[in-house]
């Protein structure tokens, strides 16, 4: 039998714990954005990213840059920007100084249904806050992410 060291294990805790945070907002928005809009988190989170693009130097974003921002595989993203695609709410297209590189630009019909699906996935995420703010083990982080939001509008 080994030992454990307490303050790993106190580590692991806070981990599960964001851990059960992180997937009980997900689950709530996923449910939200594909009952009302036929959309995913993940769909939802690629379209903010890429609809923030500007046409200024360092605006537009490389698919791995894309992928970092919305947490996935860049073969996961390169899928899910084809699937986008196919629904007309993403156009790829070449970069105009590196014929190597791809972009991928937001169409009018998915800058219109982000914006559509933008007050449902809010409404979902302060509902989940606030249900996670009433359980003792989760409410600490519930207001460590208010803190964090409240701290960008300072």
């Amino acid at each position: 039998m080994t030992a454990t060291d307490p303050g790993l294990t106190a580590l692991a805790d806070g981990w599960w714990t964001l851990s059960v945070l992180h997937g009980t907002i997900e689950s709530r928005i996923e449910r939200a954005l594909q009952g009302e809009h036929d959309l995913s988190v993940r769909e939802f989170s690629l379209l903010n990213v890429l609809s923030r693009q500007h046409d200024g130097e360092g605006g537009h974003l490389q698919m791995n840059q894309v992928a970092a921002a919305v947490v996935l595989s860049q073969s996961a993203t390169t899928r899910l920007v084809s699937r986008l695609e196919d629904r007309d709410l993403l156009q790829r297209y070449l970069c105009p100084t590196d014929r190597r590189g791809i972009y991928t630009d937001v169409t009018p019909e998915g800058l219109a249904l982000l914006e559509r699906a933008r007050p449902t996935h809010d409404a979902a995420l302060r509902g989940a806050l606030d249900d996670a703010a009433g359980d003792a083990e989760l409410a600490p982080l519930a207001r460590a992410v208010e803190e964090l939001s409240s701290g960008k509008n300072t």
